[in-house]
């Protein structure tokens, strides 16, 4: 657990140009940005190179933190919106669900936050059920059940209210319920036990 203490130690630090305190920063959540730029992109190739450029973009903007925010909250605010934008550019076309592609696995060097529940070809099947979602519904749903946020500090990450949190949560959960009652129902089960595991 990273003390509030330390957090400000490495933004005063490395405001201050010491590289060693953003290093240290970096070092701190380049787990989570890369587990939530993964979700959110669907490859560990684009989510390395988003988590790069999501720290080069953390320390430009660093002297816009307010030290009145959780720090967790702010680096994966500034990821959500960096990988929203880049699913802009990316300019996808709307998938009719019944037209849904083969299952196609996901390499990741990294361990991913469902702490080993699902195996390989699990793990594929949700990455892609979860790319079905809007991004404004993908982005809370895996702040909550992937990088374990509470409502309040995924208000603090989003700029959303309690409210809209909630409910783009269960927005997010019946849809992705949905896709799976249709397309994995074998998925159910291991997901509800990730949930437990969460919400614990």
């Amino acid at each position: 657990m990273i003390s509030v203490d330390q957090e400000k130690a490495w933004v005063q630090g490395a405001l201050a140009g010491d590289r060693t305190a953003f290093t240290s920063l970096v070092e701190a959540y380049k787990n989570p940005v890369y587990n939530l730029c993964y979700r959110m992109l669907g490859t560990s190739t684009e989510a390395e190179d988003a988590a790069q450029e999501i720290f080069v973009k953390i320390y430009r903007r660093l002297h816009t933190y307010d030290p009145d925010r959780k720090l967790s909250s702010w680096v994966l605010s500034v990821a959500s919106h960096h990988c929203i934008d880049r699913l802009r550019r990316r300019r996808l076309q709307t998938v009719d669900i019944e037209e849904m592609p083969e299952w196609q696995p996901l390499v990741s060097d990294r361990p991913q936050p469902e702490r080993q529940l699902l195996d390989s070809e699990q793990e594929a099947r949700v990455q892609q059920l979860l790319e079905y979602l809007e991004p404004g519904y993908r982005v809370p749903l895996i702040m909550h059940y992937w990088n374990d946020l509470s409502y309040q500090e995924i208000c603090e990450a989003t700029g959303l209210s309690l409210s809209a949190v909630k409910s783009r949560l269960h927005r997010a959960r019946l849809k992705l319920a949905e896709l799976m009652r249709a397309h994995a129902p074998d998925l159910i089960p291991l997901m509800a036990q990730a949930k437990e595991k969460v919400e614990a």
